[in-house]
């Protein structure tokens, strides 16, 4: 870290806070410079779900992807707004991409993966295969 500057009258306070600051932590912590969405899962008795949670993310910039035993989710918007006759002493455009990728069980059927976008929420359902759920049926066993 830098040693503390001391401010005097010929220095504006902006020099102050650069060197006063431990800049290089920050700009270099990889959590301040990328989102990745929260996701939950769950699981039924019949299926598997996973909730994304993509708020001001249309469906139509989602992609969905399974290769062999690995699903990804993904989306990449990007927005560039031209407007003419301004002079820009800043401008910056919005860029929005995030992946997700999970390994899917073998006892999912792959074939009827569905996924829906509702409120913010991008939901995907895996079903299980119709052997394992006929398998896995629950009961209750009482004690004597």
């Amino acid at each position: 870290m830098l040693p503390k500057v001391r401010r005097t009258e010929n220095w504006p306070s902006f020099v102050d806070e650069f060197f006063n600051t431990d800049f290089w932590p920050s700009f270099l912590d990889v959590n301040t410079r990328y989102t990745v969405p929260a996701v939950n899962i769950l699981e039924e008795d019949n299926e598997y779900r996973i909730e994304v949670i993509a708020p001001g993310i249309d469906k139509k910039d989602v992609k969905i992807n399974l290769e062999d035993d690995v699903l990804t989710i993904s989306s990449e918007m990007k927005q560039e707004n031209e407007e003419k006759d301004k002079h820009y002493m800043r401008r910056e455009f919005n860029y929005t991409a995030f992946s997700r990728s999970f390994v899917v069980p073998e006892e999912v059927d792959a074939e009827k993966i569905s996924a829906e976008h509702k409120n913010g929420i991008l939901t995907l359902h895996l079903p299980k295969k119709e052997e394992v759920v006929k398998k896995t049926q629950k009961r209750e066993i009482k004690v004597s």
